[in-house]
């Protein structure tokens, strides 16, 4: 199955791409496809997944067609054909 990840902010800066397409297995995870990733962008390792907590790092966003990963099955979400994956850094103000 086909599946986008799109970069933004520093994470497209870092690995100096915007979109990433890949093919999948059925069934495949989310937190699989992110931590294939980092291990091919190795600026971003350790930056979009916290391996000790099992969730994605505090300070990012990922959502799977627009619906944020912590809101459905966190890393363990599954994909399907077509979805796109967002990574995006969390702003925050003061």
């Amino acid at each position: 199955m086909q599946v986008e990840c799109k970069l933004f902010g520093p994470f497209r800066d870092d690995a100096g791409v915007e979109d990433v397409g890949g093919e999948y297995d059925p069934g495949t995870t989310v937190g699989e496809v992110l931590r294939e990733l980092e291990a091919e962008y190795p600026s971003l390792a350790g930056r979009i997944v916290d391996e000790e907590a099992g969730e994605t790092e505090g300070a990012t966003v990922v959502t799977i067609n627009e619906k944020n990963v912590k809101h459905l099955d966190g890393l363990e979400t599954e994909l399907g054909e077509g979805d796109t994956v967002r990574i995006v850094p969390s702003v925050y103000g003061g």
